[in-house]
């Protein structure tokens, strides 16, 4: 899909104001991450004394960010049952085929800042309008197994848009109850790795959504999103069982 760059602009993003969220779930994690965002302002002090709305101190805060290799976005309608957008990646893709991820991808140099990639490469995909996203904040960094630094911008997006998977990366789009993470047990999931030329299995956590084992990188984001936005500690781990 050809993406002008104009359609996103950073100066036109909208904020999602805690006290206009009517749904207490969504309210209660706007409030924990952007006060996350808020804590990262090099000089907060800076704009209280500029009177400076909430709105752009959470924007200038994400604008201030080191720019990471990726961005993705974390997606979640805004609707009385949320649901977390989360898709498959094609299985000819050169990295992570198959496996599911969330939206986003590499930064490019025209982007800017990180919430510009991971809009860009969410309207990319999966053809989402940025100006039916509204920015929520960020989570801390995660490093991806071929260690490029990836960064997780939250945002919460119009529930009912017509999604369209672009076939030259994504298999599938579906979605996932943000309330039902909060409570569903995870399970161990087994990988086959190859580890200094032998095989080995690795055992780490998982969730089972829609027939989707959720995992790696992307269950990382998941796990550090419920425990910004709901205190739910997760030990996310990898362990070798064995190697051959």
């Amino acid at each position: 899909m050809l993406f002008p760059p104009e359609a996103v602009s950073f100066d036109n993003l909208s904020v999602a104001v805690p006290s206009f969220i009517r749904h207490p779930t969504l309210r209660q994690l706007a409030e924990r991450v952007q006060h996350e965002t808020l804590n990262a302002l090099t000089s907060p002090a800076m704009y209280e004394a500029h009177n400076a709305s909430h709105s752009s101190r959470v924007l200038d805060s994400l604008y201030q960010t080191p720019i990471a290799d990726a961005s993705i976005l974390v997606a979640i309608t805004h609707e009385r049952r949320p649901k977390l957008l989360l898709t498959r990646r094609a299985a000819h893709m050169n990295s992570h085929a198959g496996e599911v991820s969330c939206v986003g991808g590499k930064h490019d140099r025209g982007d800017g800042n990180n919430v510009v990639t991971a809009l860009r490469e969410a309207c990319e995909e999966t053809a989402l309008p940025p100006n039916k996203v509204q920015l929520l904040g960020q989570l801390p960094i995660q490093t991806s197994k071929s260690g490029m630094s990836v960064r997780p911008i939250v945002a919460l997006i119009a529930p009912g848009l017509v999604l369209v998977p672009e076939a030259g990366e994504i298999s599938r789009i579906f979605w996932a109850d943000l309330e039902s993470l909060v409570t569903q047990p995870t399970v161990e999931y087994e990988i086959e790795y190859k580890m200094q030329e032998q095989m080995a299995t690795i055992l780490t956590p998982s969730w089972q959504v829609d027939g989707e084992t959720v995992w790696g990188l992307t269950g990382r984001v998941i796990a550090n999103l419920l425990e910004t936005g709901f205190d739910r500690q997760l030990e996310w781990y990898y362990r070798v069982e064995n190697k051959r």
